[in-house]
């Protein structure tokens, strides 16, 4: 059966700017991070895309280490553009990044010029495409100098092959020096993105501010904290979770007594505003003008649009956030 995108696809969508650039970017964006690779079952992942491009999702994210196997999910989600989405890519925000080991040898991970240009272009051809919208460096490289690095994201838009560059999981100072570099060589960096979830503030203690300041978008992975920040753990580890899978980034330690504390208390919260824990979740993220997008993960359809559900969520309350905080807190 031939599909064909909703019409009314971007109605219900909020887009934000990102940063002072002059890119819109959906409040929520699909990752690819899980679920998508050669060992997940392909026409659920298809069918995931086609959903979230009929709601109006427009940025697809990956990276070349996306899987498993590494490289499986940018293979997956080539066949899904020349399937489904030829005809709409300039409606596509698609990003893909280097950094973790891809190859053998020493130049299959970090951040040297040889490393990242070389994985940029097996992005390309797993993906079938001239260029990505976004391409990141996907870690900070301790041994390569950030000039280096920098000046090969420099190079990936000179070349024609990103259009805009962006970092991931920098600290703050990593940040600044990326930033001023980049802006040096006339290639700003647009955005940033950092782990930021309820369960995980640290972009809060100065990178939040350093990227309003410097007009620098930030999309947060791992918004609901590796599903924890969900209904799923309410009662334990269900045996089809990411938390009972391997390879998941989420292991049964990690549901702590205190964590789950936290969830038992945020969600009677979430459950007043009439929504999930994750869609309250996701909302308190996007409550900071500074969050352009979260980047959400799915493992099904009706989860995916059970996420998309927190762009109806009406705004927090004083008392509310109140509440939240306190319970982040303890």
């Amino acid at each position: 059966m031939n599909w064909h995108p909703e019409t009314a696809r971007y109605e219900a969508m909020t887009y934000n700017r990102c940063g002072r650039s002059g890119l819109l970017l959906p409040a929520v964006s699909l990752g690819l991070w899980h679920n998508f690779g050669g060992v997940d079952c392909f026409e659920t992942g298809r069918r995931m895309v086609r959903l979230a491009f009929d709601h109006g999702v427009t940025h697809f994210d990956l990276a070349n280490n996306y899987g498993p196997p590494p490289g499986s999910a940018e293979e997956n989600f080539g066949v899904i553009l020349r399937k489904d989405l030829a005809a709409h890519r300039d409606e596509l925000v698609i990003s893909t990044k280097a950094g973790y080991r891809m190859w053998p040898g020493p130049y299959g991970e970090w951040g040297s010029r040889k490393s990242l240009l070389a994985s940029l272009d097996q992005s390309l051809r797993r993906l079938g495409l001239e260029y990505v919208d976004i391409f990141y460096s996907h870690r900070p490289d301790p041994a390569t100098p950030i000039e280096e690095t920098m000046q090969t994201l420099d190079s990936a838009v000179r070349q024609g092959k990103a259009l805009y560059v962006g970092v991931s999981s920098y600290s703050v100072e990593q940040t600044r020096a990326a930033i001023d570099t980049l802006r040096r060589l006339g290639t700003p960096c647009l955005i940033h993105q950092p782990m930021y979830s309820m369960l995980n503030r640290w972009v809060e203690d100065g990178l939040l501010d350093l990227l309003g300041q410097e007009g620098i978008g930030c999309i947060a992975f791992s918004p609901l904290a590796h599903g924890l920040l969900t209904d799923r753990y309410l009662d334990g580890v269900p045996p089809d979770s990411r938390a009972a899978k391997p390879h998941t980034g989420l292991t049964p330690a990690a549901i702590t007594e205190d964590i789950l504390e936290k969830l038992h208390l945020l969600e009677p919260i979430a459950r007043e505003r009439g929504q999930t824990l994750a869609q309250m979740a996701l909302a308190w993220l996007l409550k900071d003008p500074r969050v352009t997008s979260v980047l959400v993960g799915a493992s099904r359809p009706q989860q995916l649009e059970d996420t998309l559900g927190c762009l109806r969520s009406a705004p927090f309350t004083r008392e509310e956030l109140d509440r939240i905080q306190g319970i982040l807190k303890e």
